[in-house]
């Protein structure tokens, strides 16, 4: 087990004491409102993102199915992500800027999806799953016109509750 970019005296809690992966008891953590915002882009070529603006994709409303995917795929994170607690989320928005230039002038669509419960454990994965998916279905429906398309920068913005507190990203 990699300990490489874990701050000193952090323990990994998905670790035992033998190093065998196993779910968290979260049993005795108080259950706050925790939220977390996670973000990342799909850069594609000036004219698809025309073709997204204007609605005239052949399988339809991209980013109307896009944000739907992205609200099942955070509903599904524990059957993904083998470690994760299911979680009762209390809300789930995906949010799009289209027109969202990457650091090279490249046009892009930023996903921003927003999670929340209220429970003992936070839903940082739940939002990453949900941003990931909804670009994912980006691509998916128009790979025909653009197969060049790039996923980048999916991260945690932001997160709050539970007992470590508020984090922002930098």
């Amino acid at each position: 087990m990699s300990t490489r970019n874990v701050p000193s005296g952090t323990a990994l809690t998905h670790f035992d004491a033998q190093g065998q992966a196993h779910m968290v008891d979260v049993a005795a953590k108080a259950a706050t409102h925790r939220i977390a915002v996670a973000g990342g882009r799909i850069t594609m070529r000036p004219e698809t993102l025309a073709l997204i603006e204007a609605g005239n994709a052949k399988k339809g409303d991209v980013l109307g199915v896009a944000r739907i995917a992205g609200i099942m795929a955070a509903k599904k994170t524990s059957e993904l992500i083998p470690l994760c607690h299911p979680l009762a989320l209390t809300r789930v928005a995906i949010d799009f800027e289209a027109n969202s230039l990457d650091a090279a002038g490249t046009p892009a669509i930023f996903c921003t999806a927003t999670v929340e419960t209220v429970g003992p454990t936070g839903v940082e994965m739940e939002a990453l799953t949900a941003v990931q998916v909804a670009l994912l279905t980006i691509y998916d429906m128009v790979k025909a016109v653009d197969r060049g398309m790039t996923m980048t920068d999916v991260r945690v913005l932001e997160k709050h509750g539970g007992k470590s507190g508020s984090f922002v990203n930098p």
